[in-house]
């Protein structure tokens, strides 16, 4: 029997936020998979990247996909810096390139700890959120950037299936609040991985020649 656990954040870990009786994207996952697969949740509201390594003690010995979104809250814990004054365009960049590699550092460390695992491995970009100040989402949508392109130099450089939650998170309805997907998102999420771990697209994909 086939068995995907889910790692990470609240992109997985949404029951808090979906309205009363919708369904989590765990439990949305159950009904896309195939009937005698099992879908874990190990994911944790509120984790950042680090912490998928504690989560990473709970996957049942039966696991046989792994599946991981988070960064999310490793941009919310260093928004600050989009607020920040600088002299130059110059300085602001510095102080972006810190924030950046030291999240490429913490997500390297990440995944090569889930990879120890030797199971098949999904990564998830993090997505564009839905801040009601048109001004603060442009900042937010530009950080996240960085943490993106480090998510995907990842997953391209080790060959892992990446889930762009961008562009499946693409409407206001997605969204339960600014930073937490709906039941209506959740459903679109767990639609693509689905197709990622069952390995049944239909749906044209682009490839990345990185080798």
């Amino acid at each position: 029997m086939s068995h995907v656990v889910l790692l990470g954040d609240s992109i997985f870990d949404n029951a808090a936020y979906v309205r009363r009786g919708e369904p989590d994207v765990v439990a949305q996952v159950r009904t896309k998979l195939p009937r005698d697969w099992q879908a874990t949740l190990c994911a944790v509201d509120g984790a950042v990247t680090r912490d998928v390594d504690r989560q990473l003690r709970n996957v049942p010995e039966s696991a046989s996909h792994l599946v991981v979104s988070a960064g999310g809250n490793d941009g919310l814990r260093n928004i600050g810096v989009l607020r920040e004054g600088a002299r130059s365009v110059a300085e602001a960049m510095g102080r972006l390139a810190d924030v950046r590699d030291e999240f490429a550092r913490v997500y390297r460390d990440m995944v090569d700890k889930v990879a120890e695992r030797r199971l098949p491995v999904a990564l998830c970009t993090i997505y564009d959120a839905r801040f009601p100040d048109p001004q603060e989402q442009r900042l937010v949508v530009t950080g996240l950037a960085l943490f993106n392109d480090c998510i995907m130099r990842e997953a391209f450089g080790r060959r892992l299936p990446l889930i762009d939650l961008r562009l499946l998170c693409n409407e206001p309805d997605d969204y339960a609040n600014p930073i937490e997907p709906s039941a209506r998102g959740g459903d679109k999420i767990a639609s693509a991985i689905a197709q990622v771990v069952a390995g049944n697209s239909i749906l044209p994909r682009s490839q990345v020649f990185a080798h």
